[in-house]
This record gives C-alpha cells, sequence and structure tokens, in this order.
C-alpha cells in the first residue's frame, strides 16, 4: 500500500470512528508504527487531521457525526411527540423503513402498539430493540459499521434496499433548509438514505426543530422528493412558509 492509499484509508476510519490509534492502524496496515507516525503528521500539517497523543482525531470544526449517546439524549421530549405523530397513520401489516438516528429510534418503540409489521432497518439499535416485537418481521441491512452512530452503510447496504418495497420510510436529518434540501454530516450515509427514499412509497422526515434553517455536507434529497417533514411546534423555525405543505407539526 503506497503513502497515499495509507492516509486515505486513515481519514476513512476518521470519518467513520472520529479517532484513529496509531498502534491500531499499525497493526491493520502492516507497517511499522514509526511509518504511521509520519503519515499522521503529514496529515496533520496539511490540516486533514489533528493529532493527538498516540493517534489522531479530525480537525477542528470538521463536520462529524454526533455519537449515539449524545443525540439520544437531546431533546427526548420533542422526539417523542414527533414519533407519536408520524406513525398514528401506519397500519397493521404494513412494511416499515427506519432510518438510522434517534428519533427514528423513538418511531421504533411507538411500533409496538402496532401488528404483524416488517421492519427495515440499517441502524443496530433499532434492530436490537425491534428484534423484541413479537409480531414484527425483521430485516437488517448488510454493510459497513459507523461504530459511534451504530449504522451500516455502503454497497451491499444500497444493493438490500434495492430488493424490497415499503409503504413507510421515516428519515432522520442532520439539517434541513427550503433551498438545500435535507442535508447530512457523514457522506458515507447518504447512498443508503437516498435507497430508502427510493424504496418506499411514503418517505417522511422526521426532525425537531433546531435542525431547520442549517446546511450540512452533503444532499440527501430535495425538499419536494419525500412526502411529509414533522417536527416539534415551536416558532422559532424562520420561513416556515418556503417548506410548503409537506412540513407538519407534532402534536
Amino acid at each position: 500500500m503506497s503513502a497515499d492509499d495509507r492516509r486515505q484509508e486513515i481519514l476513512r476510519r476518521l470519518q467513520i470512528d472520529g479517532y484513529v490509534e496509531a498502534t491500531a492502524l499499525s497493526k491493520d496496515l502492516g507497517v511499522d508504527a514509526s511509518t504511521i507516525r509520519r503519515d499522521l503528521d503529514a496529515l496533520d500539517r496539511s490540516g486533514r487531521a489533528e493529532r493527538t497523543h498516540g493517534g489522531a482525531r479530525p480537525p477542528a470544526g470538521a463536520p462529524t457525526d454526533i455519537p449515539y449517546a449524545v443525540k439520544e439524549g437531546e431533546r427526548r421530549r420533542e422526539k417523542v411527540a414527533i414519533a407519536r405523530t408520524a406513525t398514528a397513520d401506519v397500519r397493521d401489516g404494513q412494511t416499515v423503513v427506519l432510518d438510522s438516528g434517534s428519533t427514528t429510534y423513538q418511531i421504533a418503540l411507538e411500533l409496538r402498539h402496532k401488528q404483524g409489521l416488517t421492519i427495515i432497518t440499517n441502524d443496530l439499535r433499532i434492530g436490537k430493540y425491534a428484534a423484541t416485537l413479537p409480531s414484527a418481521r425483521l430485516l437488517v441491512t448488510g454493510g459497513e459499521l459507523l461504530g459511534s452512530v451504530y449504522t451500516l452503510v455502503g454497497e451491499r447496504a444500497v444493493d438490500f434496499m434495492g430488493d424490497y418495497s415499503a409503504d413507510w420510510a421515516f428519515m432522520g436529518a442532520d439539517a434541513l433548509d427550503p433551498i438545500a434540501g435535507i442535508t447530512n454530516t457523514n457522506t458515507l450515509e447518504i447512498p443508503i438514505k437516498r435507497a430508502m427514499i427510493r424504496s418506499a412509497e411514503r418517505a417522511v422526515v422526521v426532525a425537531d426543530s433546531s435542525k431547520f434553517g442549517n446546511r450540512a455536507l452533503a444532499k440527501v434529497a430535495a425538499i419536494d422528493e419525500v412526502s411529509k417533514i414533522i417536527t416539534d411546534r415551536v416558532s422559532e423555525i424562520e420561513d416556515v412558509e418556503a417548506y410548503g405543505d409537506r412540513l407538519s407539526f407534532a402534536e
């Protein structure tokens, strides 16, 4: 493996895990520790990584996924209200796709009241919970794990979704803007999110109001590519009319 290839692999791991350890890189990439140190130093000098004792992390200000444990505790009341509104029209026996995320996890909790569902997800935490629902059929995509957010991504996950059709897809979002549309911090998640939207008769974005009026790195879809956007009822959202009749509020 060339130096360029090694450094691209290091950057890929930084994007997935949010941190790389020099010792582990040396072992995994089959080079000595001094070579890895030179790679990390080079990435640090170029501004693509920030050296730490024993490894590296993304540079300050770089977009990274917030770990699941942090997301789970944020705006919990709002997420519960959004999930209850979002699942009100789901009928027994339907097929539901659940994108990864803490709000879609709340949707999974609400789906316990439904019978005979088929649940498809790329979120391992959602999959673990859905496995406890006695009448549900669970399908989990393949793919590579984004460790801090329990999300499966990659070509295998996208190919998996292409084999199924669903009644609903409930999608999370890192940011929403009338012009930029629905955007996401981690580019690795974009293909599977788009595949989920394509698979469903109705794609519903569930996002608390803190996500509105912001833009993240990569576009998932335009506003008019989804059926509905559900958020909490607050006054902080600017340009409500710009989202059209797709925007609705949790009670």
